[in-house]
């Protein structure tokens, strides 16, 4: 991983999503209920606190002993102690299933279907996550297998602020930040305007 990643926008915890392919995989779990750059700095605070990203080291650390760090404030995450359970899963299958090579989860994909079921396989990653994450492999590692696009659909649209696949300095994270408030606001307003229909009394006999 040579690209310079900038999603943390903090310089240590860019540097240790650039260098390493399983913080990478790490800050995507934790982008969820919590914001985006913030989310990517989990796994630098990992590594301050743990001393290491290695997923053989984290699957087999002891499960209390590693909550505690990862919850301690600046805890990794708004619940740092369950997703600390989750990077710990995550960790298991990276070095089960993939030799503790995390980057071999998208290099080793023969198309883009293979690489969302694998991708959607992993703990915590669903069907949007797993596109959102073939997206920002795409676009900022350029690993972009066949059907890459069709497969990821609009996350994988050039010039597009979707989602966090796009961040790549301050400017483009507040426009992802603005399109996810817009679409977060029209969901909220057209769940509203749909008002549940009142039962026809029956006329009496």
């Amino acid at each position: 991983m040579a690209t310079q990643i900038r999603i943390a926008q903090d310089e240590a915890a860019d540097a240790v999503l650039s260098s390493d392919p399983f913080a990478l995989l790490v800050g995507m779990l934790l982008d969820q209920q919590y914001p985006m750059e913030h989310a990517f700095r989990g796994p630098w605070k990992i590594v301050e606190r743990f001393g290491t990203l290695d997923p053989s080291a984290i699957a087999d650390a002891e499960p209390d002993a590693f909550a505690d760090l990862c919850s301690t404030p600046p805890a990794i995450h708004r619940y740092g102690r369950s997703m600390a359970g989750r990077v710990q899963q995550l960790a298991v299958v990276v070095r089960d299933e993939y030799d503790g090579d995390a980057e071999t989860i998208w290099t080793g994909a023969s198309d883009a279907a293979d690489l969302l079921a694998r991708l959607r396989a992993l703990p915590g990653f669903g069907d949007q996550k797993a596109r959102i994450f073939a997206a920002l492999v795409g676009k900022q590692l350029d690993v972009r297998p066949a059907g890459w696009q069709q497969a990821v659909g609009p996350y994988a649209e050039d010039g597009s602020y979707r989602s966090v696949a796009d961040v790549v300095d301050a400017e483009s994270l507040a426009k992802v930040r603005e399109f996810k408030q817009a679409a977060k606001a029209e969901a909220k307003a057209k769940a509203a305007s749909v008002k549940p229909v009142k039962p026809v009394k029956s006329a009496k006999a």
